[in-house]
Order: C-alpha cells, then sequence, then structure tokens
C-alpha cells in the first residue's frame, strides 16, 4: 500500500470519534466507527474492503509489546482493587485512621479528608471511598456540608491520580504516550507534571477553601443549611451504591490496614526499581509499561501473600476475587483497544502532521495549549470519562507535538488538565458520581457546588497556558 499523503480528510477518523463520542456517549462505537471510517480513506473508500481491515487493524494493537502490557496492566489493576477492598484492606484503614483520634473539631475533619485523599493516590474510586468513609460521619458531627466533603474528595483524587506516575492512570497515560510513538514516555510525563495547571490549582485551591473557609454560590447555602441541622435540601436524593455499603461497613477482626498499605508500598517501590531495570541504570530511559506492568503484579502478589499468611482467604477466593475485579475494568481495557487502534490510523493518515501543517499556517502556536485544554475539557465533559478523553485526544497531541518538533510534556499537559476539569465539571463522570456516593449526598448537589470552584479553577488555568505558549514556543 502505498503512503497517504495527509489531506483535509486526514482529520476525519479522530474527528468523528470525538463527535460520535460526545453526541451518544457510546466511546467504544465512536473510536470503532472512526477506525473503520480511516480504513475507507486508506483503502479508496471502499466499505466492505475497509472493514475487515479494521478489524485487523484492532487486532493488531496485540503486536505491539508495550500496548498489549498497558491492557493486560489495566485489568491487573482491577483485581488489585477488588482483592484489596473484598479482603478488609479499605475498612482497616478506616479503622486505623479513627483510632487515632486526631480529629477534634470541625476544621481537622477537613483536613483529614484532604489529605486521605493526597495519601491514597492508588486509584481515583479507591481515594474516594477511603476518604468518604472516615470523613463523613465527622462531618455530620461537626455540622459541615457533605456538599463540602464531596468537593474537597473529588479535588484530591482525580487530579492528585493523575500527577504521580506510579499509579493506575500514570499507566494508561504511559502506555498512551509509548503507542504514539514516544521514545522517552517516563520522561514526557514527568516534563507534565509540573505544566499540569488545573489539576495543581484544583489541589492547592482545595487547600485555601479549608484554610480560608471559602464558600462560594451554592456551598455558602449549603454551609448555611447544614449548620441549622439539615444535612440534605428537601427532596433531595443521597446517592445509595451497594458497593459503597458494603466498604462502610465495620471494620472487623479480620480486616486489617497491611492488606492495603503493604500493595501500595509494593507497587510504589517497586516502580522506580522496574525503570531502572528495564532503563539499564537510566530511571528516564526504562519502559513505563514494562515497569507498571512488573508493579502492579508484585503489589498483587504482596496482598495474597498476606492473606493466605494470615489465613484470611484460600487461592480459590483470591482467584475468583480477582477475575471479578479484572471485569470491572474490562470496559476500560476495550476503550483502550480501540483508542490505541484509531491512533495507528491516525499514523497512517498522518493526521498529527496534517493538522500540524494546518495550525502553523492558520493558528499562532501560543493558542495551541489552550485550545487543546478546552478541546480535551469539552469532550471530557460530553463523554463523562477522563480515560476516554485521555486515549481520544493523547496520540493527536503527540503527533502534533512530533510534527512541529515541540517538547511534547506541554502538549500532554494540556490534556490531562483539560480532561480532569471536564471529569470534575460533568454530571455523568464515574468519579464525580463516586464522589456524590461516598459523601452520601444529592448527586445534582455535589455538581452545583462543586462547579465555582472547578471554573475558578480552569479560568486561572486558561491563561497560564496561553503563557507557556507564548514562553516556550
Amino acid at each position: 500500500m502505498e503512503a497517504y499523503q495527509p489531506n483535509a480528510l486526514s482529520i476525519l477518523p479522530p474527528l468523528l470519534a470525538i463527535l460520535l463520542a460526545i453526541a451518544t456517549r457510546q466511546v467504544v462505537i465512536s473510536l470503532g466507527i472512526g477506525i473503520w471510517a480511516g480504513f475507507c480513506l486508506l483503502h479508496s473508500l471502499d466499505p466492505l474492503r475497509a472493514l475487515p481491515l479494521a478489524l485487523d487493524g484492532i487486532i493488531n494493537v496485540f503486536s505491539d509489546a508495550g500496548d498489549t502490557r498497558v491492557l493486560i496492566f489495566t485489568l491487573v489493576i482491577g483485581g488489585l482493587i477488588a482483592t484489596i477492598e473484598q479482603m478488609g484492606g479499605v475498612r482497616g484503614f478506616i479503622r486505623l485512621l479513627e483510632s487515632s483520634q486526631w480529629v477534634n473539631n470541625s476544621w481537622r475533619a477537613k483536613w483529614l479528608a484532604y489529605f486521605t485523599g493526597i495519601v491514597v493516590f492508588v486509584e481515583s474510586n479507591i481515594t474516594l471511598l477511603v476518604a468518604g468513609s472516615i470523613s463523613r460521619p465527622l462531618f455530620d458531627h461537626y455540622r459541615i456540608s457533605r456538599e463540602k466533603l464531596a468537593y474537597i474528595i473529588d479535588s484530591t483524587s482525580a487530579p492528585v491520580c493523575i500527577l504521580i506516575p506510579l499509579n493506575a492512570w500514570g499507566a494508561v497515560v504511559l502506555g498512551l504516550l509509548a503507542s504514539s510513538e514516544i521514545e522517552n514516555p517516563v520522561e514526557v510525563f514527568i516534563t507534565a507534571i509540573p505544566l499540569n495547571f488545573y489539576s495543581l490549582l484544583a489541589i492547592v485551591f482545595c487547600a485555601f477553601v479549608i484554610w480560608r473557609n471559602l464558600d462560594l454560590g451554592p456551598m455558602r447555602k449549603a454551609e448555611q443549611r447544614t449548620a441549622g441541622g439539615e444535612l440534605l435540601w428537601p427532596n433531595a436524593t443521597p446517592m445509595v451504591d451497594p458497593s459503597i455499603l458494603s466498604s462502610q461497613e465495620a471494620a472487623g477482626e479480620a480486616d486489617r490496614a497491611r492488606y492495603m498499605i503493604a500493595p501500595i508500598a509494593v507497587m510504589v517501590l517497586s516502580m522506580p526499581l522496574a525503570l531502572y531495570i528495564t532503563g539499564d541504570g537510566d530511571i528516564t530511559a526504562g519502559s513505563g509499561s514494562t515497569s507498571v506492568l512488573w508493579a502492579v503484579l508484585l503489589a498483587l502478589a504482596s496482598c495474597w501473600l498476606l492473606v493466605l499468611f494470615d489465613r484470611r482467604g484460600n487461592v480459590d477466593e483470591l482467584m475468583r476475587t480477582f477475575l471479578r475485579g479484572a471485569g470491572g475494568l474490562l470496559p476500560v481495557a476495550v476503550i483502550l483497544l480501540f483508542a490505541l487502534a484509531l491512533g495507528d490510523v491516525a499514523n497512517l493518515l498522518g493526521t498529527g502532521t496534517y493538522v500540524a501543517q494546518l495550525a502553523r499556517e492558520a493558528i499562532p502556536l501560543s493558542l495551541l495549549l489552550p485550545l487543546l485544554f478546552i478541546l480535551s475539557a469539552f469532550i471530557a465533559f460530553s463523554i463523562g470519562s477522563s480515560w476516554g478523553t485521555f486515549a481520544i485526544m493523547i496520540p493527536l497531541a503527540m503527533q502534533i507535538a512530533l510534527s512541529l518538533d515541540i517538547n511534547p510534556g506541554y502538549f500532554l499537559a494540556a490534556v490531562l488538565s483539560g480532561s480532569i476539569f471536564g471529569d470534575h465539571a460533568s454530571p455523568i463522570s464515574d468519579t464525580t458520581v463516586v464522589a456524590s456516593m461516598a459523601s452520601a449526598t444529592d448527586h445534582i448537589d455535589h455538581v452545583r457546588t462543586q462547579l465555582p470552584y472547578a471554573l475558578t479553577c480552569a479560568a486561572l488555568a486558561t491563561p497560564a497556558f496561553f503563557l507557556l505558549g507564548l514562553i516556550a514556543f
């Protein structure tokens, strides 16, 4: 097949996938149609011939070892999370914090929720569940609104997780970078961390809100209502979910904090060691996909060994729990599979090259970063998934960066920031929903009270990306 010459049609497959995902909220189907459209273009608009080629394109993702490792990792981390929860690691950790008797006023209750979100960074939903379960009774006792709790834990879950390459979020990003022909994904990720303006602002601004007791818009009314003894607005419906209720059960004698602390510690410590080994002594040159897979497998093994040593369960029970957890993240793995295939098609079409050329001619370079931030935010808000937005936008942003010969870390930071902001503001985001459930508050009330804070941080992040573009480009 002759090389495809990039043209205006090169942007059609990813654009079609984005628009369909926004319109239908069916990310997998939308990505599949984008892949099929790409192969139609590659083979002279022959839709019948393109269909089997599109299927082969999806299957060929597994021919890349790095992509396959990321997909396997996604399933393994689901199994690890389920094991930690099922064996009582979360409940044991909650009991450990509650027994410290450190919290004796409303101010400390808010800081407890904040720092729990900072410390538990392995996965956003675990962060939300732990922080919410620990803090909600204290917030009710000291008459702090549940909406404030939902805001605090939501602002210290995804924004914290995306700043750390040693967890599930970092692994997904590193995998997408590696599949986008980035030679040093770890270095690019590290470059993006201090430039991830929205996430950093969300974390810092949340601390400022606690310190100054700052209540914006609807949050002020929620605080006044709670101070008067009303936990919820009339007709409000607190979110309830069986998985949340199970995590709120009283910790039994068999539940141990070490079932959660030990695997996380093993994963965090083994990640840089694996990068050092795979990079032949140079951490920045290590294989991100290999390292995170090793790290999470070691974390899972350590959790299993602790459980077996304590006779908390047997191998059969552990295996069933693992498979249930892996199944829980299967939708994410499928989204990543299709997104990686769409990225491969976009590479063949030269989408990034064409967009970069178009941007060079029609858009000032200083506007590229704020535009990427806004576009990523819009997509994440519309589809309710930051990971889905990563999968769509990171490959495209990396192609543009490579074509313009500009540090890809700048573009990655804009995409990550926009995705987290859109995720924060979206009422259909999974993390927003879990934050409402963990806080036992009405979901729409959480969205309304959090939005002024999210918009404030976004309003500061947008000019920051503009200034970065002026300085860097």
